[in-house]
């Protein structure tokens, strides 16, 4: 089975229709975007050496993601705001002024028991708040840590987030600066 067909076999078992019977919307356009893709992946000729790096290489920065370490270079920043800079390489990397602490807003994704993840924050059994963005030490190399929490309705669509299992936490602080 080559790779077109497996892909197709892969989304027959994931739900989707075959794409001649998918209705134009997303779930059409999804197959025909990620076959596209594959396509030309296929062309390319890619060994089994070669494609696990055109793929990594692909993936990272297809979503945006930095191939090597972030430095503390200045051309590296962009002021976004008032004394607020953003990081050209990794939009998720900001510092308050130019010689503030760097912090990446993605470092922890809060996972609740419905599946639902989101970045914010949650409260530790302390009734202390522990934030999604952490401070970073350069060069950084981005890493999401997911941890679960318990989502509690409050009021009227207003929730409270408890972390579940703080032994989580510990390899976050582990990576980034507490």
């Amino acid at each position: 089975m080559g790779l077109i067909d497996h892909a197709k076999t892969e989304f027959l078992a994931l739900g989707y229709k075959p794409i001649g019977e998918e209705e134009d919307d997303p779930n059409k356009w999804i197959q025909e975007d990620v076959l596209e893709l594959l396509d030309v992946f296929s062309k390319q000729g890619h060994s089994g050496g070669s494609a696990p790096y055109a793929v990594h290489y692909f993936n990272k920065l297809a979503l945006f993601e930095p191939l090597s370490p972030i430095t503390s270079k200045d051309e590296e920043w962009s002021e976004v705001g008032d004394a607020m800079f953003q990081n050209k390489r990794c939009s998720a990397l900001f510092k308050d002024g130019v010689d503030g602490k760097p912090y990446y807003i993605d470092a922890i994704i809060w996972q609740t028991q419905n599946d639902w993840a989101y970045t914010g924050s949650a409260i530790d059994s302390k009734g202390n708040v522990v934030r999604s963005r952490q401070f970073v030490r350069l060069p950084f190399t981005p890493k999401r840590f997911y941890i679960d929490v318990i989502e509690k309705e409050i009021g009227k669509e207003d929730y409270e987030h408890h972390i579940k299992d703080e032994s989580q936490l510990k390899e976050v602080f582990d990576y980034y600066v507490k």
